[in-house]
């Protein structure tokens, strides 16, 4: 098969578009022919660690993966050859207290598919073949492109845990989502309206802004522009927001805090700006403030999101699809970030 692998970091360029062995398909394992696989910030990570950093070699990245089932083990059932299909990128041990309980993500052994550093990890779907547990084979909605289903599950699945499980999001409340032209701030704006919020939408760009605004933003702020909390305040009448959904950290977590309302919840999935903030304690306490960690989400819960794609509730973006053969060129530019949604690679 034709794949894009990891032999060296250093680099994008270090991500090289060649021949490699096919996957050798075990009992209990599905063999998946790609037809699009969707980047995220793993990428711009992988790509960015220092030269000579360690890792399993070759490795092959991309977690978002739809395409067609191509084979299936001896031991596995139900999932028939030809079926379209979406893959869950959280692989777990299905064993273990946690994913008995219905917590994969939270499962000792928790993985993602094309997760670069990790030991244990599955080779992911920037290549024409990936193979997967039967666990984590999800039926497509008929009604998407193989392109947009592989858009939805990073990050639906993230934007739905953060924003239904962990903060609770209540019909009427008022949720600010950061980086919105982000692939997991698109799926923030669109769970959140189909919930019932007002969504203030914040971007670094007033193009990107203007199309959350297309997305079903009730409100923008441009926070390379204006004051971020500053400007929250004057749109929730000084009262704050209920919920932020944050996944940049650095200064905009600190402004974030202050545009939280009494009895607010902030969620974070992520960090991509800086890994430390600093907030003032004492009106986190006063105010009978949460913060709240998330990190990705349930297979129970992206399969709970699945009607709403059927219904065309919910939709990805899909900002612009490769070749696969053009992986570093992709991801160049989600690390630009001059991007709305998702970017696709597709062999």
């Amino acid at each position: 098969m034709k794949a894009v692998r990891m032999h060296e970091s250093g680099g994008v360029d270090k991500l090289i578009y060649e021949d490699a062995p096919d996957p050798v398909l075990a009992a209990n394992e599905v063999l998946v022919r790609v037809k699009a696989c969707a980047l995220n910030h793993l990428e711009v990570w992988v790509t960015s660690m220092p030269a000579g950093a360690t890792f399993p070699k070759p490795r092959i990245t991309g977690s978002d993966v739809a395409g067609v089932v191509e084979a299936v083990g001896d031991a596995v059932s139900g999932i028939e050859v030809g079926s379209k299909v979406m893959l869950q990128p959280g692989v777990s041990c299905g064993i273990c207290p946690a994913c008995l309980a219905g917590l994969d993500n939270q499962c000792p052994s928790y993985t993602i598919l094309g997760a670069v550093m990790q030991p244990t990890a599955w080779d992911g779907g920037f290549a024409e073949l990936v193979k997967a547990p039967p666990a984590n084979i999800i039926p497509m909605p008929e009604n998407l492109s193989f392109e947009e289903a592989a858009s939805i599950p990073l990050v639906f699945v993230t934007a739905w845990h953060m924003l239904v499980t962990r903060a609770a999001l209540q019909r009427g409340e008022t949720v600010l989502v950061n980086a919105a032209g982000s692939g997991v701030g698109v799926a923030a704006t669109r769970v959140a309206k189909l919930l019932g919020a007002r969504v203030i939408a914040s971007a670094g760009s007033d193009a990107k802004l203007e199309k959350a605004k297309a997305l079903g933003a009730d409100a923008v702020i441009n926070y390379n522009t204006s004051d971020l909390a500053q400007e929250a305040l004057s749109l929730t009448d000084g009262k704050g927001v209920d919920v932020v959904f944050e996944h940049i950290g650095g200064d905009i977590f600190q402004k974030s805090v202050q545009a939280l309302g009494r009895n607010g919840r902030l969620v974070t999935c992520g960090a991509t700006a800086g890994p430390l903030a600093s907030f003032g304690i004492m009106p986190f306490f006063v105010r009978q403030q949460t913060f709240l960690g998330s990190y990705m989400g349930t297979k129970s819960e992206l399969l709970q999101t699945m009607p709403y794609f059927r219904s065309g509730q919910l939709r990805a973006v899909v900002d612009r699809a490769y070749p696969l053969s053009e992986a570093q060129a992709a991801v160049r530019q989600l690390a630009s970030r001059d991007v709305f949604g998702k970017i696709v690679v597709v062999p």
